[in-house]
C-alpha cells in the first residue's frame, strides 16, 4: 500500500494548476500534500491541496470531493476560504487561502515543554477565546447541514499575528442532504472520536460537540489523562468505560481552572449524545458564561 509520504512530487514545482503556479511544498498528511502557489490572476500566494490519483480509492476520492464541495460553500472568519476546485490527469486539487501560522497542536506541545510548571498549559483565557471562535464556526457550518467529523488541534490553524483560529480540513465532513449512506470505514481521529462515530453510526452536530469538548480538555491540561495505549485499544476503552473514561478533572490538573469548567467539559464529552450540549451554540454560551464569571470579560 502506498502512502503520501512515499509519492515523489518534486516534478510539480513550477507546474500551472488552475489559475496558479506551484512554488514549493508546505506539508503532507493523510492522503494529500499542500503546496504554496502563486495565483497569477490576483497576484497573491495561495495554498493548494493535492491528492495524487495514484492514492485514490472510491472512499478517499469521495471524501476529497466532499471536502471541496462542503468547504467551498462556507464563508465564516474561522473557516478556511476555498478559491478553486479541480483536477488534472494526475491529481485532484483544492486552492485555498494561505494562512500564516502554526496548528493549535503545535501551541499545545510548545506550552507543555515550558520550563515553568505553571506555564505548561495554554492560558485559560486564551483557551476559552479559541474555543468560542471554533464553536461559532462549527455552529455556522451545522446550520448549513455540514458536520466536520474530525475536529482536533491539528485541524485548527492559529493565524499569525492575529491569533485567530481557522478550522481546516473538511475532508471527512458529511453534507447531511448530499450523502445517502455512510461509509463502512471508521473515519476520524481516535482521541477525539465520540462513541457513535466509533460504532459507525450517523454523525450529527453533537459529534463535533464531543470532539470540541476533548479539544477543550486537552488545551486546559496539555496532556489528556488517558491510558498509554494504541489507537484501537483507546477506541475499545471508550466504548467499555463510557463516562468513566477519565478519572481526573481539568481543575484537579490545572490550578487555574475553576471547578465549574469540569461540568462544561464532561457535558460536552458525555458518552450518550443526548447528554451533551445539543449544539455548539449552547456549548459556546456556557463558555461565555464561564468567561463572564471568572475571566472578567463579556
Amino acid at each position: 500500500m502506498q502512502f503520501i509520504e512515499d509519492v515523489q512530487l518534486d516534478h510539480l514545482i513550477g507546474m500551472e494548476v488552475g489559475t496558479a503556479t506551484i512554488l514549493r511544498e508546505l506539508a503532507r498528511g493523510g492522503s494529500a500534500a499542500v503546496f504554496i502557489a502563486f495565483q497569477r490572476t490576483l497576484k497573491r500566494q495561495i495554498a493548494i491541496k493535492i491528492l495524487p490519483k495514484s492514492l485514490l480509492t472510491p472512499e478517499t476520492a469521495e471524501r476529497f470531493q466532499i471536502e471541496a464541495e462542503s468547504a467551498a460553500i462556507l464563508s465564516h472568519p474561522n473557516i478556511i476560504p476555498i478559491y478553486e476546485v479541480g483536477e488534472t490527469g494526475d491529481f485532484l486539487f483544492i486552492a485555498m487561502q494561505l494562512i500564516q501560522g502554526q496548528s493549535l497542536s503545535h501551541h499545545i506541545r510548545a506550552a507543555k515543554k515550558n520550563v515553568l510548571p505553571s506555564r505548561r498549559y495554554i492560558p485559560v483565557e486564551t483557551t476559552v477565546t479559541i474555543m468560542e471562535q471554533v464553536l461559532d464556526g462549527l455552529d455556522y457550518a451545522h446550520h448549513r447541514d455540514i458536520i466536520h467529523r474530525d475536529i482536533k488541534p491539528g485541524n485548527i490553524l492559529m493565524e499569525s499575528p492575529s491569533k485567530r483560529p481557522i478550522i481546516l480540513d473538511f475532508g471527512i465532513a458529511k453534507v447531511s442532504q448530499g450523502l445517502e449512506h455512510e461509509s463502512s470505514v471508521i473515519q476520524g481521529t481516535p482521541m477525539y472520536m465520540p462513541p457513535e462515530q466509533i460504532r459507525n453510526e450517523t454523525a450529527d452536530r453533537r459529534t463535533d460537540v464531543y470532539a470540541g469538548g476533548m479539544m477543550l480538555f486537552e488545551m486546559l491540561v496539555s496532556d489528556l489523562p488517558l491510558p498509554r495505549v494504541d489507537p484501537l485499544e483507546l477506541l475499545r476503552l471508550k466504548l467499555e468505560r463510557k463516562d468513566r473514561l477519565f478519572k481526573t478533572k481539568p481543575s484537579e490538573i490545572n490550578p487555574r481552572v475553576y471547578p465549574d469548567m469540569d461540568r462544561i467539559v464532561f457535558k460536552a464529552i458525555s458518552f450518550d449524545p443526548a447528554d451533551r450540549f445539543a449544539s455548539c451554540s449552547e456549548f459556546r454560551q456556557d463558555l461565555l458564561d464561564y468567561q463572564k464569571r471568572h475571566l472578567g470579560k463579556i
